[in-house]
């Protein structure tokens, strides 16, 4: 009886194993097969903007951004929210040199891409 119970442990435990399943696959898996078209959708929303729409619209319009940052300057506070427009490594994470910055004054777009952002400073 024990043998048989023996038997059935193991032949459970082999039978049992569990299998992986990849879904998504490729180096940016985290976004699923979509990084293209989240790139793509980020680009034309950024094609349509214009300056002095505020920090909340454009938050509604183009969702949580990748990166931000907040600041305070003498001519006012300053945020820089980053979207992620261009893969340049397929390594899986996005970074800022794949990222559009916008730049708000005040809770007021002012300007985006690099340009914009190195007139902040």
């Amino acid at each position: 009886m024990k043998i048989v119970l023996l038997s059935l442990a193991l032949a459970s435990s082999v039978l049992l194993s569990g299998c992986v399943v990849s879904v998504g696959g490729g180096s940016d898996s985290h976004y699923g097969a979509d990084w293209e078209d989240r790139e793509f959708n980020n680009r034309k929303h950024i094609a349509n903007l214009e300056t002095g729409t505020s920090y909340e619209s454009v938050l509604r319009k183009m969702g949580v951004a990748d990166f931000n940052e907040l600041f305070e300057k003498q001519d006012g506070t300053y945020r820089v929210l980053y979207y992620r427009t261009q893969k340049t490594m397929g390594d899986g994470i996005t970074t800022k040199d794949e990222c559009t910055p916008l730049v708000f004054r005040n809770s007021e777009l002012v300007g985006w891409g690099d340009s914009a952002y190195s007139l902040m400073h």
